[in-house]
């Protein structure tokens, strides 16, 4: 049930980052529009396309993590002993976490201060709690997907197998 959860979540994460690229994309066409026919400019479009990248990095991270499609130097690791494998797996897993968990708790900590000021971006005026806040939920859903996978490996269920993309 957890899995289906989890998985579900990434696929409304991949959907929304995708939707949020095609925007990035449509601002910077009619920037590039704008400028050049025209001579306006959006103000703040280039703002906006830089938090949607930052969304997408950090989101993007959770949906590669519940996916187990992270890049791995696992070329020797396959020819080590199943329990040596399984060591490296678990601390793999508390890397990840002990990561994900301290960065985290800085972003979420630093989001909130943006919040509590009032800080918008110079152009745009996005709140910068907004962008601020899309780290610490990236790491955040980094890190619940690090506990769960890290408990399936101490129950010894078969780690996932990198899944492909259906679109």
């Amino acid at each position: 049930m957890i899995d289906r959860f989890l998985d579900r979540v990434a696929r409304i994460i991949e959907l929304a980052l995708a939707l949020a690229f095609i925007l990035a994309v449509l601002l910077n066409f009619s920037n590039v529009l704008g400028r050049y026919l025209f001579g306006l400019s959006l103000l703040g479009s280039d703002e906006v396309q830089i938090f949607i990248m930052v969304g997408m990095t950090f989101l993007g991270a959770a949906v590669v993590t519940r996916r187990n499609m992270h890049l791995r130097m696992d070329v020797l690791v396959r020819f080590l002993p199943k329990p040596l494998q399984l060591a490296l797996r678990v601390i793999e897993q508390l890397l990840l976490i002990t990561l994900a968990g301290f960065v985290l708790t800085q972003s979420y900590d630093y989001a909130q201060r943006m919040k509590m000021i009032g800080r918008t971006s110079d152009m745009a005026g996005v709140p910068m709690w907004i962008p601020h806040g899309t780290v610490a939920l990236g790491f955040g859903l980094v890190l619940i997907v690090a506990l769960w996978r890290l408990l399936g490996i101490v129950q010894r269920k078969p780690e996932p197998a990198a899944r492909e993309v259906n679109l």
